[in-house]
């Protein structure tokens, strides 16, 4: 028994042993076939147009199911030097590796070639912008103040990547802006241009120097309450223009005409900077925002575009802000943020996220990269209104989510007290909670009819539900906000429907606190 045993673990070792060389074998000759494949040009091109045919078909099939209106292809890079074969593709800022999947930094590929496709070129020119180091804090002398929320940007990366984004959105804003505008061909538009650059809160310069260094210091404008970064700006960059100011108090309209902005009393008059006035230049909006104050900040950007003062805006903020900005309807996100900033623009962006290691120093939450393009006044915004005071937009909206768990019928009801309609509502009808069927049914007005029929997201859902009583906030769209304002205090007029021939004024201050800006 012991001798078959020793001839079994015999024969056992024996068979392991071919079996291994036998795996060393084919390995051996995998290799020798994959150097052969590559020296020899009829396989190898075989072998790249079976692989560039897979791509394509992957990317094909990308394309379709792509709902971000980015570049999403990029140009091949084959390399048979290397005996290697990349294909990247670029989605939003970022390229995927087609061997391993791993996705990097489109600026850390050193063959990085800007699309050429004919979208892009036919909206906005790429900007090429290589990372450098950030601006070095003095030491000793210069820390980052808590009281005022500053978290300085110190990856080049990241900074090289918001500056991208930034000049996409002020190109296809002002591309946009200037076929609106006229009758023409769009190929007979001229190219679009950055001459009104206003950077808020621009710190130590990470953003500043890349800003001059791609536009110029005279095109640019910053914006800086605090002493340090002001003298440290100053010296750096002798023909910056720096304003010594908060940004919470600046008269974005007088920066607009080419004033100060600072603060001082102008008659609203002088504050039309509306399309057609030869001295007006539109603004274009980039900055680090200070988390604390974001949401006035924005709403004082929401109050000059009345006037037209603002073109877009690309700024940061934290990451829960960011997505109440494009919350859709019926989210927990939604909120007043949604409805203001859908309303007021044509579009909204959340272009990445921001990881806090970027920053110093380091904050606790995640930031977003937003990009707002404020929509003509006298072309959308106020043919959304058309008529409806914003100032009772507010009531309507603040009041419906300050208690967003209860019905419009319940939390708008002490609101409707004060609603002025063609008749005034008995107290009986306020307390039996029937007050909303007593309000007249008004029609959509002209104007917003008409821009539903040209494709305006927001006209085309603005018509008030029959049960919109029983629904909560946020199941209304900003539209039909606007609609049931116009049913509790109706238009400007008595006449009826808004006629967009007769474009009124809109208020100076809206959503932004009376403390802040220039007084009326």
């Amino acid at each position: 028994m012991v001798g078959k045993h020793h001839l079994l673990l015999g024969h056992g070792r024996f068979l392991l042993t071919i079996l291994w060389f036998l795996i060393a074998v084919l390995l051996l000759l995998s290799g020798v076939v994959h150097s052969f494949a590559f020296s020899n040009p009829h396989v190898a091109s075989f072998t790249l147009k079976h692989q560039r045919r897979h791509v394509q078909q992957q990317l094909v099939f990308q394309q379709r199911f792509q709902t971000l209106r980015v570049p999403t292809t990029r140009a091949y890079q084959w390399s048979l030097q290397s005996k290697t074969i990349r294909c990247l593709t670029l989605l939003n800022g970022w390229v995927q590796r087609a061997l391993d999947g791993e996705w990097e930094w489109a600026e850390d590929d050193p063959n990085f070639v800007a699309s050429s496709t004919k979208a892009a070129t036919a909206t906005f020119s790429p900007l090429v912008t290589i990372p450098s180091a950030t601006p070095q804090l003095p030491s000793g002398s210069y820390r980052p103040k808590q009281s005022l929320g500053q978290n300085y940007l110190k990856d080049p990366n990241t900074v090289a990547k918001i500056l991208r984004a930034f000049h996409q959105d002020a190109m296809r804003s002002r591309w946009h802006t200037s076929s609106s505008s006229s009758s023409n061909d769009e190929a007979q538009q001229p190219p679009p241009t950055l001459d009104r650059i206003i950077e808020l809160g621009p710190g130590a310069g990470a953003l500043t120097d890349k800003l001059v260094e791609t536009y110029g210091a005279e095109t640019i404008q910053c914006i800086e309450i605090d002493d340090r970064s002001v003298d440290i700006l100053r010296e750096k960059h002798p023909n910056l223009d720096v304003l010594h100011d908060d940004v919470l108090q600046v008269d974005y309209p007088l920066l607009a005409c080419g004033g100060g902005g600072g603060g001082a009393e102008v008659q609203r008059e002088d504050q039309l900077v509306l399309a057609g006035t030869s001295r007006a230049k539109p603004l274009v909006v980039i900055g680090n925002l200070p988390y604390y104050i974001t949401s006035q900040i924005l709403f004082a950007l929401a109050d000059a575009s009345h006037v037209g003062a603002i073109q877009c805006a690309t700024v940061t903020m934290q990451w829960e802000v960011g997505q109440r900005l494009v919350a859709k309807v019926g989210s927990k996100e939604y909120g007043i943020l949604s409805v203001v900033f859908q309303l007021y623009t044509s579009a909204v962006h959340c272009h990445f996220k921001i990881p806090p290691t970027v920053f110093y120093p380091k904050p606790k939450v995640d930031s977003a990269l937003i990009g707002l393009h404020f929509a003509p006044p006298d072309q959308v915004l106020q043919p959304r209104l058309a008529g409806v005071n914003p100032i009772k937009l507010r009531r309507v909206v603040t009041t419906a989510f300050q208690q967003r768990r209860k019905t419009l019928r319940n939390s708008l009801r002490k609101l409707a007290r004060d609603a002025v309609v063609a008749a005034p509502l008995p107290d009986t009808t306020l307390t039996d909670g029937s007050w909303d069927a007593a309000l007249p049914r008004i029609p959509l007005p002209l104007s917003v009819r008409q821009l539903a029929k040209e494709g305006d997201v927001i006209c085309a859902q603005q018509e008030l539900p029959d049960d919109w009583a029983s629904k909560r906030p946020e199941e209304l769209t900003p539209g039909q906000f606007v609609e049931l304002t116009r049913k509790l205090f109706g238009p400007f007029d008595d006449e009826g429907p808004f006629p967009t021939a007769n474009m009124q004024v809109l208020p100076a201050k809206v959503w932004r606190k009376l403390k802040h800006g220039p007084k009326e």
